[in-house]
């Protein structure tokens, strides 16, 4: 089993979401996060101090079979990218087990 875990730009979450139904992904967990990259932030000005704003980003996190992580990464690139820096970064986690606490069903059919 592998976490597939995206962060993207919040515009382009839905688009994203409904790929990812498409594909066959039954659960994902979202979270709204802030941050940077290669922009480093947007620079603001506030009563003559200069400081960095951190950008709004939604981090994306699924966990699929080893033969789905190719599809998957494939799918959220597609969907989120617009080719403008800033469009966001995919990490790959291997997992041991996972476990559905209602059932007590571990490994792949937990997920």
């Amino acid at each position: 089993m592998k976490k597939v875990e995206a962060i993207i730009r919040p515009i382009k979450f839905e688009e994203v979401k409904q790929a990812l139904y498409k594909l066959g992904v039954k659960g994902m967990t979202v979270t709204d996060v802030l941050g940077c990259g290669m922009q480093y932030g947007q620079k603001e000005i506030y009563r003559g101090t200069e400081y960095v704003k951190l950008l709004a980003k939604v981090k994306l996190e699924v966990v699929v079979k080893d033969d789905m992580v190719d599809k998957v990464v494939e799918t959220i690139s597609s969907a989120a990218r617009t080719g403008e820096i800033g469009d966001g970064k995919i990490f790959i986690y291997t997992l041991d087990t996972a476990v559905r606490i209602r059932t007590g069903e571990s490994g792949e059919e937990a997920i």
